[in-house]
């Protein structure tokens, strides 16, 4: 018997370029970004039908991802987790998702600086708790 708890879907060390910082000389060369995504949603239609229509599609989801974070610009690394959120969150299976940004060598004697935010769908179903 399957259980009815929302599965995870870990999208994993997902390396990425773009514009991120408000000190000019960040501003006017790309820096890398790795992001780290944990998703919860309800698979057990697609587990038990395995339809591809029932399962969330995370393929699309991070094509999404990679667009806006090479297609954009951003000073804080909050923004930038909160629009990963947003992102995540705009697919109607997605229950909860956890983001994670670490912004490589942004401290001398660091390998990161990271930020973590997670975001939930209420209830019900119209926005986030």
């Amino acid at each position: 018997m399957v259980e009815k708890e929302p599965a995870l879907i870990r999208i994993k060390n997902l390396r990425l370029r773009t514009y991120i910082g408000f000190k000019p000389e960040e501003q006017e060369k790309l820096q890398d970004v790795v992001i780290n995504l944990e998703i919860r949603y309800d698979a057990l239609a697609a587990a038990v039908s395995d339809s591809v229509d029932k399962a969330l599609d995370y393929k699309r989801l991070t094509k999404e991802i990679i667009a806006h974070v090479e297609g954009h610009r951003f000073l804080l690394l909050e923004k930038l987790v909160h629009d990963l959120l947003q992102l995540a969150l705009a697919h109607p299976l997605v229950q909860e998702v956890a983001v994670e940004v670490d912004k490589p060598h942004a401290l001398r004697f660091a390998d990161s600086v990271a930020l973590r935010m997670t975001a939930r769908r209420d209830t019900a179903g119209a926005g986030v708790a």
